[in-house]
């Protein structure tokens, strides 16, 4: 049974991500009195704008997008229930860093960055400032990306880093006391997304003549990085009754997700099960008990 003294931590490279990612997870877990606490490390400065009239906003032009992004992930919180939300270090610590693509399907750094861009800050600052964060919340569940940031991003890569090296440090005693008393998170997770479900989604839209949408990916073809091979999955969380709310969620980042696009197409023609099912690997701790597809149905499972 949900237990109102569980806290979970996310960490997120920019607004929409978590979204995208946990949104379901989320609004379930808030839902049932557990405590979420979502930390996001940058305000996305660097992200490609979607509506034309807000094109003003772009880093080469007004750099006003951070602060735009800003108000967006406050009304995605609001669609999840999520009451406790951070930005690491306070809002504009760290910037984004850009990304551009790699000619095999992957983000790569930018040819230039910022001097202020999350991927070059040291370590070390940055992870204490989750350090601290972790030693107030004291989750006993944190969940972030995988080694290779899901797709690349090197802010993705970098929140990785962080969220691992501070999960570290914030559990030895005799590291920085001031920062809190120390904290040893029980269970971390990678996200994920399942193999099988994805290459059914992409069935599903190509037999409804959706061609566009993911376009270039083969159903029976090679999956890009951020697609997990289902014997790599630990643990599927089942919010489909919370789908609303992620779509909800999805739908305050008019800059950056669009309304006609793939997440969209996706789950109009999958179902609620194509954004309800979170799907995570076990990064750190043990597996607790078992749903009847072999995963953990709970993040907290065991604990």
């Amino acid at each position: 049974m949900p237990d109102a003294t569980q806290r979970l931590l996310l960490v997120h490279a920019h607004p929409d991500d978590e979204t995208i990612g946990n949104g379901a997870t989320m609004a379930k877990y808030v839902a049932e009195g557990r405590q979420v606490t979502c930390v996001t490390c940058t305000a996305g400065e660097m992200g490609e704008i979607l509506v034309p009239e807000l094109a003003h906003l772009a880093a080469d032009q007004e750099d006003g997008l951070g602060e735009h992004r800003r108000t967006e992930i406050e009304d995605a919180m609001a669609a999840l229930g999520v009451t406790d939300h951070r930005w690491l270090g306070g809002f504009g610590r760290f910037r984004d860093s850009g990304m551009k693509w790699h000619e095999a399907g992957h983000a790569i750094a930018a040819d230039e960055t910022d001097e202020r861009a999350f991927a070059n800050a040291d370590l070390t600052v940055a992870a204490d400032e989750l350090v601290q964060i972790i030693r107030e919340v004291r989750p006993q569940v944190m969940a972030t990306y995988d080694q290779f940031g899901g797709y690349g991003h090197p802010d993705h890569i970098q929140a990785h880093r962080v969220a691992t090296y501070a999960a570290h440090l914030a559990a030895v005693p005799s590291y920085r006391p001031e920062l809190g008393e120390a904290w040893d998170i029980a269970k971390i997770y990678w996200n994920a997304m399942s193999e099988s479900k994805m290459r059914e989604g992409l069935r599903r839209l190509r037999d409804a003549g959706e061609d566009t949408f993911f376009e270039g990916m083969d159903p029976d073809g090679p999956m890009p990085h951020f697609v997990t091979a289902d014997e790599h999955l630990s643990c599927a969380v089942d919010a489909t009754d919370f789908v609303d709310r992620k779509m909800a969620a999805m739908k305050a980042y008019p800059t950056q997700i669009q309304l006609d696009g793939p997440f969209f197409a996706l789950s109009n023609n999958v179902g609620d099960t194509a954004w309800g099912v979170e799907y995570y690997r076990l990064a750190k701790g043990t597996l607790g008990p078992l749903g009847e597809d072999g995963l953990e149905t709970d993040l907290f499972a065991g604990l």
